[in-house]
């Protein structure tokens, strides 16, 4: 997984800082991925003579501590309303994927339009919009065990889960060993929010 540079970190903090510019134009919701490519070298035993030898290992990245490859979400169906220059949308994605959704990312020229129309509030908003097949919105960068949690036993009257913003450190946004604490919000029918968990650290996410 490719990791972010602190001018990526630096601009996404200052540019989602107050969410209530979140919702103001599109083009907010945009990230980019950084063309960078981490090199390693990896020693590898030769078992057939007892003899070791190094083989380089290149275009390589340490794994994210997300990507349990577990079967939470095995049976989810979403498509993920994105930009199409947003790679932390894509490693959110991937962070969904490793724990069996089945995501196809939609890029559109105009998130507002598909959050509104899924009822996403200004203030609940982020980068990108996931809705499951059965209707159920999941916005921003959520651990896949809370969308799995959510799914298991919706609550009376919840459209879905939002991460306002972009916290670092949230799945998809991880940037060295930062991470913000923050609030998995439930979003309901008649348009109010409510706390539905808070995340105080990495390892919670997990």
């Amino acid at each position: 997984m490719r990791r972010y540079q602190p001018s990526f970190a630096n601009g996404h903090k200052k540019r989602f800082g107050s969410l209530a510019l979140v919702a103001s134009t599109s083009a907010l919701f945009a990230c980019s991925e950084p063309d960078t490519t981490a090199a390693n070298t990896t020693p590898v035993a030769a078992a057939a003579d007892a003899q070791t030898v190094q083989v380089q290992a290149s275009n390589t990245t340490p794994a994210s501590p997300f990507q349990t490859n577990s079967e939470a979400l095995k049976n989810v169906s979403a498509t993920v309303y994105k930009d199409a220059n947003c790679g932390c949308c894509k490693e959110w994605i991937s962070h969904a994927e490793d724990h069996g959704m089945d995501a196809t990312g939609q890029d559109v020229a105009d998130l507002r339009v598909f959050k509104e129309r899924y009822g996403v509030p200004s203030h609940m908003q982020s980068c990108h919009t996931a809705v499951t097949t059965d209707g159920y919105v999941f916005e921003g960068h959520i651990p896949a065990k809370y969308v799995a949690q959510f799914l298991a036993n919706p609550p009376s009257g919840a459209i879905g889960l939002a991460v306002p913003g972009m916290p670092m450190g949230s799945p998809g946004m991880e940037y060295q060993n930062r991470f913000d604490p923050y609030q998995v919000m439930q979003m309901n029918k008649d348009g109010t929010s409510q706390v539905y968990v808070n995340v105080e650290s990495a390892e919670q996410q997990l």
